[in-house]
Parts: structure tokens; sequence; C-alpha cells
């Protein structure tokens, strides 16, 4: 930007108006002030993982109030000092387990860390909570929540980049065969002869089917398209998608795309249009041999379909890193099935570890106690 021509004129005249301004209540923050609020690394952080602002800052809404005091949920001692320095004057509750968070909570303004139904009882006070998760299916399913109006963010699109690489390690591994030669070398077999069916496949030319092309799923079709795979998809609010999506249906075409796809990724969230949503009709509906891979939530799963139809041969092959239950109990048959990938609720985990979920939730708490547009703000109507 240029700056004004030096002068004792202009200068007068910018404090003046300054001065005015403050007067008047006419220098609250614009957007572009809030942008360049957040530290550099920040907002670069929110720009690569394409983190979705709220259309009005936080102090317009009803019963908003600077917060005198913030729970903070099983926070590592080191980054304690990050936090306070990012809100002067905020007193911080540290709670290390459940019993010191509900009796800390009567005190407490706003939530980092967790969410219960024990906490918001607990809490009368509370306006804010912040998860430190992207699936918040059960802190949705609260009553207090909505009937309080209590502002929820999550942790959407963060864990997306490491997700969509886990759903190309899955998918890879089975187009090549990985789930079948690593036991046979752990048996000590040099076993020459190809993996049931008695092939080994390429991902380029293929199509995947994305279901729920949300933050992960935007991330899993950009490698998808990379890689020289067709990639399809369904979202629930829109049929808007990037170029690199070559069609993008409503969640009443699932069936229907699910019959051309040769790989169907669940990143969707658990609500109750997700719930149960991959069924035997489902099953029944997908083309022959084709390869699921769920990183979303295993209750969008009805395990018992998923089981029948991998035996049968429907599904080629599956690759599950959710389950419903968790932990996935030890004698259900898809601990022992061939054609089956499990890894247990890891595909987030990475050796980034969890930096960049600390610097949202530190900029998010910067936010909030500014009055400024919060971060990923979840619909709870929606769910998500």
């Amino acid at each position: 930007m240029k700056s004004c021509a030096p002068g004792r004129r202009a200068g007068s005249r910018a404090a003046v108006l300054l001065l005015a301004g403050l007067l008047a209540g006419a220098s609250l923050p614009t957007r572009a002030d809030e942008a360049r609020a957040a530290s550099p690394s920040v907002a670069a952080l929110v720009e690569r993982l394409g983190l979705v602002e709220a259309p009005a800052p936080v102090r317009e809404r009803p019963g908003w109030q600077r917060p005198a005091k913030v729970l903070i949920w099983n926070l590592e001692p080191a980054r304690v000092p990050a936090l306070r320095a990012a809100v002067p004057g905020v007193e911080l509750l540290l709670a290390d387990d459940m019993a010191a968070a509900l009796a800390l909570a009567p005190q407490a303004d706003a939530v980092l860390g967790f969410c219960s139904a024990e906490l918001l009882a607990a809490g009368p006070r509370i306006r804010w909570i912040q998860s430190y998760s992207a699936g918040v299916e059960r802190c949705v399913g609260i009553p207090a929540l909505a009937e309080r109006d209590v502002l929820l963010t999550n942790m959407q699109r963060v864990a997306g980049p490491v997700m969509a690489e886990h759903v190309l390690a899955m998918m890879l591994a089975w187009a090549r065969g990985l789930h079948f030669y690593v036991p046979e070398r752990m048996a000590g077999r040099w076993t020459r002869e190809l993996p049931p069916p008695g092939r080994m496949l390429t991902l380029e030319g293929k199509t995947v089917l994305v279901v729920g092309l949300g933050g992960i799923g935007l991330e899993v079709a950009r490698r998808a398209h990379a890689l020289g795979m067709k990639v399809t998809a369904t979202r629930a609010s829109g049929r808007e998608g990037p170029p690199f999506v070559s069609y993008v249906g409503l969640p009443d075409e699932l069936l229907k795309l699910a019959a051309g796809a040769d790989f169907v990724v669940n990143t969707a969230p658990l609500t109750p249009q997700t719930r149960g949503l991959f069924d035997a009709k489902f099953f029944a509906a997908v083309k022959p041999g084709a390869f699921f891979v769920n990183v979303g939530r295993g209750g969008s799963v009805v395990q018992p379909d998923l089981v029948a139809a991998l035996q049968s041969g429907r599904l080629g092959g599956a690759g599950l890193d959710v389950t419903d239950p968790e932990p996935l109990p030890a004698d259900s048959p898809l601990w022992k099935l061939p054609n089956v990938i499990l890894t247990p609720h890891v595909s987030a985990a990475s050796d980034l570890g969890d930096d960049a979920r600390f610097a949202i939730a530190v900029e998010n708490l910067r936010r909030y106690v500014a009055g400024e547009r919060m971060l990923s703000v979840v619909d709870v109507a929606k769910g998500y």
C-alpha cells in the first residue's frame, strides 16, 4: 500500500480523523484489519487449508461478551504460554481430567478441547466451545447446545491433507496387492501368483467416487486426479466443485454414481442423513469388485452388510480406518477377511503432530476474545 506524503497537515488531519473515529465508535476492525491481526504463519495456514471465516464478527452474536475465563482441556504445559500471550487479561482454567473440568466449568465463559452434556450443565455461562477434532456428532447431539445457542467451532479441513494421503495409501496398497504380499512375506514365501482375483490394478484411468466433498474429500479428489483418476463426488451443500472433479452430485445420486466407480471413498461426517448410509442396498448397487474406503465415521456403515458384500465378492475389498464400534471386537469377521485393510482410527496422525490444530485453536481463541470473525463454525442443525 502507498503511504501519504509526509507533512504536518497530513499528520494532524490523520490524528483528528483517528480521534474522531475512536470517539464515535467507528473504528471497529474490518475484515482486512482482522487478517492482519493474525500472525503471518497462522494466516498462511488458514489460507493453505482453505478454512472458512464466519460472515459476521462474533461480537455481533447475541449474548457475546469478552470472556473473563476460558476452560482449557488437557493441554501440554509447554503450550500454555502461547495461549496466555494470545489473550492477555483472560484467565485460563487448566483441567487435566473430567473431574477438574466439571469443577471449573461454573466459572468458564468458553471451552477449548471437549464437549459434553455434563460440561454444559455444569457451566451455565459457557457461550463458545472449540473442538479439537473435526467430527462433532456427539456434541451437536446435546440438546443444550442448540437450546442455549452455544457457538461451536471445530477442526474441519485441518487433517484433510494427511487423511487424504492415508486414503491413497489404502487404495494403492489394495491395487498393487500389498494386502496379499505382506502376509506372504511374513510367512517366508516368495509368492509369484497375483492377489485374488488374479490381478493387480493401476489407479490411472479408474474412477473414484468421493462421498462428502468437504475438506477431506477435496484433498482426496485433488490427489486422485493427480494420479490420473476420474473423480466424481456427492455433497449435500450443492453441485459446486473444483475443476479436478468431473461431476458433483447430490446425495440422492449416490447409488447411480456408485455403479460406475472403481473406488468409493467415504469422507462424510456422521449425521442423521449419513448414519447407516452404506447398507445392503448401497453395496448391491456398487460396481462389482469395487474397493470401499471409510475414513469418515464407522456409524455410516451397516457393518454386517459390508461383511456380506466382502464375503460374497460383490466388493473387491475395503480399507477401513473407522469401524462401529471402536475398538473393533476381537470376534469381528473383518479381522480375518483377506481383502480388508484395517487401521485403528489413525488416518489423521502424522509427523506434523498437533501444531496445526493448536495454531488454529489459539487463533480462534484470539478472535473470540477480540470479537472477530471465527474460523470453522459448525452448523449445529446440519451437524458439521
